[in-house]
């Protein structure tokens, strides 16, 4: 079983992490950068989901940190929102869409899995818990 000593170690903060990187490069984009808004949400999504995970670890116990989970969740799907309306718009290819939504849809499930873990854990505190995988 693999200790979790720091946000960083999760594996999805560093999906979360890749997830903010792609939406920091496509904000780039001429297109997107002359719809303020939208780039404005997009990032300020990307990382909010990066920036709940962080916090919710950081809270003292599982309950807390589910509920920060939770929101990070629930931010994934305001982010695949988003690239709705850059896809609808033809700011971006459908692959580069694609490739970005697919890493959203699997950060969700993945924060899912953890939460149904914590859920059912007998560590009570998140400084505590192991990963068997």
């Amino acid at each position: 079983m693999k200790r979790i000593n720091q946000f960083e170690d999760l594996e999805i903060w560093q999906i979360a992490r890749e997830i903010n990187n792609l939406i920091f490069n496509l904000s780039k984009l001429r297109v997107i950068k002359s719809d303020q808004a939208l780039n404005y949400q997009l990032n300020k999504t990307a990382g909010s989901i990066m920036d709940n995970i962080a916090e919710g670890f950081e809270r003292n116990g599982n309950k807390e940190f589910m509920q920060f989970l939770s929101i990070a969740k629930a931010s994934c799907g305001e982010l695949r929102s988003q690239l709705y309306r850059v896809m609808d718009r033809k700011y971006v290819e459908h692959d580069l869409y694609a490739l970005i939504n697919g890493k959203c849809l699997k950060l969700g499930k993945k924060i899912s899995s953890l939460i149904q873990y914590l859920k059912q854990s007998d560590y009570k505190g998140v400084k505590y818990f192991r990963f068997g995988h």
